[in-house]
């Protein structure tokens, strides 16, 4: 009794822990990672306890509109008029019984209780509880919205705006394609390490090492299953691989950087598709690689030096700011920061970012294009690139570009990449060359 009881606790802790953490992210719009990580660091939870804590934090805040919506029909308290706390502790209470069919319901009502008082809500409590008991006798039923823009908003816990602009932006299938792309878990993909082993020898190797891996759709790439903890593993702590989507490295392909050649990164940290270009170079020439922030350039020695890849030059670089002293490069890649609606199911609160808080953005891209074009030799390649699904951060950008740019032109139509054949991210680049004057 005395080990079930600790294991009861155990499990409380990490329920508040995901309650507070969540408090965070819905109050002060912290990025759910970092927010977690520094959680976690607080909290002296076991492996499976920590295990849970994620899945619960993530699940609610990838859910919440959703959960919102069912906590709605349920509650005599408008939604938005609950306090953080009671909405916090709700949430992860529906979010369990609709979601974490593992946990016993009755655990699921009592331990939201008991997370609300410790969240400082002591006097909902009662109304806490009454409002899961509600939904627990109505069999957890959450009638389907009559409105089909609601109903989809809510099936995907996408916001509606968002889906209508997919929609003018995309159409109706690709819309549909893309908020499938944005539910979880998120693969995972290993880069194979050409430089040190093949695609076949590290797939036998981590296999060895208890993780499944199977051909990915894309040259070099491996789809694992079961990995756990990817950096304690032998086949990672030796440089074999290192972890990207299939579309970064689809990205990274496109530039067709080779051998020999001079090659820029130009917002690079934390590394990935320097590494996997560096690859493709077989690790020869020279690949300068850029970031705004020291911390994060060191990111990319660390990842260097652990995959052996040489031939990177990380260094401290604005990438608004023109630096003649870098000189010309046959290969530049520009992939800027951008509103990030391409990785929802990574990062699930971008979701919820209302739409005209991204007004603006595109100038920064354009900037750090334009700025990046000056690095480009004649006859070399500048790939623009971002995470996200907004064309007004893609295709505009890029169009606006040649249209002031005439010494540049597209070299294969641009890209869109969503969930689909590849399980990948959402993506764009689009593949321009300068053109020679002989």
């Amino acid at each position: 009794m005395a080990a079930a009881a600790t294991t009861i606790e155990a499990m409380g802790s990490a329920r508040l822990t995901a309650a507070r953490g969540l408090m965070e992210v819905f109050g002060s719009g912290g990025y759910s990672n970092i927010v977690l990580d520094h959680k976690l660091e607080q909290e002296d939870l076991s492996p499976q306890d920590r295990s849970f804590c994620a899945a619960l934090f993530y699940g609610v805040i990838e859910q919440a509109l959703a959960l919102d919506y069912a906590i709605g029909k349920y509650s005599s308290i408008p939604v938005k008029k609950l306090s953080p706390g009671v909405l916090a502790a709700l949430r992860c209470g529906f979010y369990q019984l609709l979601h974490m069919p593992s946990v016993p319901p009755s655990a699921a009502v009592n331990e939201t209780v008991t997370i609300t008082r410790q969240l400082g809500e002591r006097r909902a409590a009662g109304f806490v509880n009454g409002v899961l008991r509600s939904f627990l006798r109505a069999g957890m039923a959450v009638p389907e919205p009559k409105d089909k823009l609601t109903a989809l908003s809510v099936a995907y816990s996408i916001p509606a705006p968002l889906i209508q602009y997919w929609r003018k932006s995309y159409g109706q299938e690709m819309t549909l394609r893309i908020l499938e792309g944005s539910r979880g878990p998120a693969p995972i993909f290993a880069r194979v390490n050409t430089c040190r082993t093949t695609a076949a020898e590290l797939t036998e190797l981590l296999a060895g090492q208890g993780v499944q891996a199977e051909e990915a759709g894309v040259k070099d790439a491996l789809r694992l299953t079961a990995p756990g903890s990817i950096t304690r593993l032998p086949a990672f702590q030796e440089g074999l691989f290192h972890i990207q989507d299939l579309s970064s490295q689809l990205c990274a392909a496109a530039a067709d950087p080779r051998p020999g050649m001079r090659v820029l990164d130009v917002c690079a940290a934390p590394g990935g598709k320097s590494f996997t270009m560096a690859q493709l170079m077989e690790n020869q020439g020279e690949l300068v690689c850029c970031d705004l922030h020291p911390h994060r350039v060191k990111l990319i020695e660390e990842g260097a030096a652990r995959l052996g890849l040489n031939i990177l030059r990380p260094m401290v670089q604005d990438a608004t700011q023109y630096n003649p002293e870098r000189g010309s490069f046959d290969r530049v890649l520009c992939d800027v920061v951008c509103s990030g609606y391409g990785i929802l199911r990574r990062k699930p609160e971008i979701r919820y970012k209302p739409l005209e808080t991204l007004d603006g953005i595109w100038l920064v891209q354009y900037n750090i294009l334009e700025t990046s074009a000056k690095y480009c030799k004649e006859g070399g390649r500048l790939v623009y690139s971002t995470c996200t699904l907004n064309p007004q951060e893609n295709q505009q950008v890029v169009q606006r570009f040649l249209d002031a740019h005439g010494e540049f032109r597209l070299v294969e139509p641009m890209t869109t990449l969503v969930k689909g054949e590849l399980d990948c991210d959402g993506f764009f680049y689009a593949v321009l060359e300068r053109k020679t004057t002989k």
